[in-house]
C-alpha cells in the first residue's frame, strides 16, 4: 500500500549523518498517524539502499552529510528515482544558499534545523516536520521536468520584450501583491524572472525564516529584470522593483501622500505565520483598492486565502496558480473556494496575465 491509499500512513526515509537527529525524528514521525517512518540512513550509501529497497513516498534529506554532499545526493534522486523531498537544513548563512539551491533542483520545502539545544527545538517543530513531510508526499512530482543545476542554468526564459509591449509605462499607481509557501521559491523565481523591467512595483511574502530571505532576494535580483530586495521598512515602492518580505517581519502596503512604502513590524502570528500573506494582502487592499493586483501561489494551508478575497472585494484584479502547476494546492485552492480568486492560470502564465490586467494608458 501506498500514501495514496485513505487513511494509510506516508512512509518516510530519513536520511542524516546525526544518530540523535535520526531517533529524533523518527519519534516524531511515527509519534504521528500520518507518517512512519520505514528506513533510516546516516549517508548517502545507506539511503541508496533504503530508497531502493522500502520505495518511500518521501524522503527527509540532510543538507551536509558524509561521502557526498546533500545537493549532489539530491540532484541523483531527481535523476533516476524523483521522489518528493524535504530537506532538513541549517539556520545558517551557508545552509540558506544551500537550502535555496536545493529547492530550485527539486526538493518540496525544508525545515530548518536549529544550531542548539536540538532536542528540545525538534520537538517543538514536530507538527511543521510532519505537515510538510504529508505535504511533499501529495505534491506533484515535477521533479526532473529540466536539466539540474545552478540558478542560472535552471531559470525560465525571460520574455521581457513580448511582456513590456503590454504597457506599463504612467501606471506608476498600480502595485502588485504575491504570496507562497510550499514550492513557492521556484514558482517565484518563475514569475518573477519573467516580469519585464517596467512591471510596477511589486510586494512579495514567502514563508521563509529570517536567514533566508535576504539571500533568497539577492538570487531572484541575479535573474530578473526588476531589481529585487529584502523590504526594508520605509522603502518606497517603485515601479520595475521587487520586496521580499523578510523572515520573522510582516510586510505591509501603506500610503504615504502620493506615494506607496512598505511597513514591517513583529505583530502576532497570522494563519501561524509572520511574515503573513493574509496581512499583505489585506494592507494592499486598504492602502491600493482596484489599483491592486494580488496573485496567490502554490502553498500548504490558508494563508492568504482571506486577504485575497478582500482585495477582490475592494476592486482589484486577483490570480490563482492553478492546480496542475502547483507542487501544493493549498493556499490557492482556499483562495478560489472563498471567491477571492478572478482568474486562475499555469504558473507560467502569471507574469502575461499580470501585465494584461493593468489599465492601458489613454492615448
Amino acid at each position: 500500500m501506498t500514501a495514496d491509499a485513505p487513511g494509510t500512513p506516508v512512509r518516510v526515509v530519513v536520511v542524516d549523518d546525526s544518530a540523535l537527529v535520526r531517533r529524533l525524528l523518527t519519534a516524531i514521525l511515527d509519534g504521528d498517524p500520518r507518517t512512519t517512518v520505514v528506513a533510516t540512513a546516516s549517508d548517502p550509501i545507506q539511503a541508496r539502499a533504503a530508497i531502493k529497497e522500502t520505495d518511500p513516498d518521501v524522503v527527509t534529506l540532510d543538507i551536509e552529510m558524509p561521502h557526498m554532499d546533500g545537493l549532489s545526493f539530491l540532484e541523483k534522486i531527481m535523476t533516476l528515482r524523483p521522489t518528493p523531498v524535504v530537506m532538513i537544513s541549517s539556520l545558517t548563512q551557508e545552509g540558506a544558499d544551500t537550502t535555496l539551491q536545493a529547492l530550485e533542483m527539486g526538493a518540496v520545502d525544508f525545515v530548518a534545523k536549529p544550531t542548539a539545544d536540538l532536542r528540545n527545538a525538534l520537538g517543538e517543530l514536530g507538527r511543521e516536520i510532519v505537515d510538510k513531510v504529508v505535504a511533499a508526499a501529495g505534491a506533484k512530482r515535477r521533479l526532473a521536468a529540466r536539466r539540474i543545476g545552478g540558478p542560472c542554468s535552471a531559470a525560465p526564459a525571460v520574455h521581457h520584450s513580448a511582456l513590456a509591449l503590454l504597457g506599463v509605462a504612467g501606471h506608476t499607481g498600480s502595485v502588485v501583491a504575491m504570496g507562497a509557501s510550499t514550492g513557492g521559491v521556484e514558482a517565484l523565481r518563475e514569475v518573477i524572472a519573467t516580469l519585464p523591467a517596467n512591471a510596477p512595483g511589486t510586494l512579495v511574502t514567502v514563508h521563509m525564516p529570517s536567514a533566508y530571505t535576504g539571500r533568497f532576494a539577492q538570487r531572484l535580483d541575479a535573474l530578473s529584470a526588476m531589481s529585487v530586495k529584502e523590504a526594508e521598512h520605509g522603502d518606497r515602492v517603485l515601479p520595475g522593483h521587487v520586496y521580499i518580505a523578510p523572515g520573522g517581519r510582516h510586510l505591509e502596503l501603506v500610503r504615504d501622500g502620493g506615494a506607496y512604502r512598505c511597513r514591517l513590524h513583529e505583530g502576532e502570528k497570522v494563519q501561524g505565520h509572520r511574515p503573513s500573506v493574509d496581512v499583505l494582502f489585506q494592507s494592499v487592499a486598504a492602502a491600493a483598492g482596484r489599483r491592486g493586483i494580488g496573485v496567490i501561489l502554490t502553498g500548504m494551508g490558508r494563508d492568504g486565502a482571506d486577504g485575497l478575497k478582500r482585495m477582490r472585494d475592494e476592486g482589484a484584479r486577483t490570480i490563482g496558480q492553478d492546480e496542475r502547476s502547483c507542487v501544493v494546492y493549498g493556499m490557492p485552492r482556499i483562495a478560489k473556494e472563498l471567491g477571492g480568486v478572478e482568474r486562475e492560470v499555469p504558473l507560467s502564465r502569471v507574469a502575461e496575465t499580470v501585465m494584461g490586467l493593468l489599465p492601458q494608458p489613454v492615448p
